[in-house]
């Protein structure tokens, strides 16, 4: 494995760089840096900004709107948009939607989706989590069964992150109750103005409304809304989780979160010298350095399958766990060092903490980061049977 960029793609990195700094509204950096929510608008405003030039759909085959960037490209253009303070924007249409409908969807899915993605028109939530099939996502239980041309769906999903802002859900829903449950499983692309769509806000811990409960109550969906075969959704929802697990692994804002703890450590005091000089905690950071490192090495070598050729594998549980671990040990940094300033950010409401102003709230929602996605129990069970067992279901 050749971990060193060839000099096409150090040039290619100036490029990335140079347009970041010249086009990442300052706000923008400011809210990333400290962990702020983003608002919808902020999200459609720069993903249009990204889709203008080209860098959107990094994943997308070009016949579809991608730039037709090798894997280490679009490694570079990761790690040059979170050093540049850039945020990721929203995941749900652009990393686990579109790739999606490339490869299952019908030529009219794509011809109606895929441009509306890019051009934020469409905003999709994710239907997969229920009360009681959270982790054990096989055990859903939201109907959809047919009726002439529709498909009348009953059930509810949780945890549905920006259901509230969505103009569309792409959802698992069982179309069979016959057989082994993971085939009775099929998927759904529903607009959400329909009849019987009810959404109710779930305030998480950081006291922010990213999450909500959907009902769905004699919803009538188009049976052309299926995506792939009745039965087929099992398969889909594996391939989308393989895109979603590896880009949660986060590698390259964790390593521009890093500095910014450095950054940081430098600034505040303790006993009358930076904290950056506290024995302890220089410790403590070399240590999430050293986890980073070894995420960003694991990272390189599916950089490296991906671009032989080979799709990724259970390599994608392995980064999700080894990420969300490195974030959460980064985000307890983040508090440590903010000390008084990370204050109950309500209390506090009216002081000018700076970059630390949102160092509890994000603590606090990382706290789920190894649950979301699929828990680490989850993950470590996927690579015990794909590694140790030899490939064994």
């Amino acid at each position: 494995m050749d971990i060193d960029f060839s000099p096409e793609d150090r040039a290619f990195q100036q490029e990335v760089r140079a347009w970041f700094k010249a086009h990442t509204p300052a706000e923008l950096k400011r809210k990333t840096v400290t962990g702020e929510m983003l608002q919808k608008d902020d999200i459609v405003q720069w993903q249009r900004r990204l889709d203008t030039q080209g860098w959107l759909v990094t994943g997308w085959p070009k016949e579809h709107g991608g730039p037709g960037w090798t894997p280490t490209q679009r490694y570079i253009f990761d790690l040059e948009r979170a050093a540049a303070s850039a945020p990721v924007g929203l995941s749900m249409g652009v990393i686990m939607l579109g790739p999606v409908l490339v490869a299952f969807g019908t030529p009219e899915q794509k011809a109606q989706y895929l441009p509306r993605i890019r051009r934020c028109e469409d905003w999709w939530c994710q239907g997969y989590s229920e009360p009681g099939a959270g982790s054990d996502l096989a055990s859903l239980k939201t109907t959809a069964v047919a009726d002439g041309d529709d498909y009348i769906l009953n059930g509810s999903k949780i945890w549905t992150t920006y259901a509230h802002w969505a103009t569309h859900m792409f959802c698992l829903v069982r179309t069979s109750s016959t057989g082994k449950k993971q085939e009775g499983i099929s998927f759904l692309l529903i607009e959400m103005d329909r009849a019987g769509i009810e959404v109710k806000p779930i305030v998480s811990i950081d006291g922010e409304h990213h999450l909500n409960q959907v009902f769905l109550t004699d919803v009538r969906v188009p049976r052309k809304n299926l995506v792939g075969r009745e039965g087929q959704g099992w398969d889909i929802a594996k391939y989308l989780l393989t895109h979603e697990r590896t880009s949660i692994a986060g590698v390259a804002d964790c390593k521009a979160h890093l500095a910014n703890l450095y950054a940081a450590a430098g600034e505040r005091r303790s006993g009358g010298r930076p904290l950056a000089e506290d024995g302890a905690m220089r410790l403590r950071l070399a240590r999430a350095e050293i986890e980073l490192m070894a995420l960003e090495y694991t990272n390189f070598r599916v950089l490296a399958a991906t671009a032989a050729g080979k799709a990724p594998g259970p390599e994608s549980s392995l980064l999700k766990t080894m990420g969300t671990a490195v974030q959460q040990t980064l985000s307890e940094l983040d508090v440590e060092i903010a000390a008084e300033m990370a204050w109950p950010w309500h209390e506090g409401a009216e002081l000018d903490h700076g970059r630390y102003a949102h160092a509890m709230p994000r603590y606090c929602f990382s706290r789920a980061a190894t649950i979301y996605g699929g828990s680490d129990e989850v993950q470590k069970n996927v690579l015990a049977k794909m590694l140790l067992a030899g490939g064994a279901r």
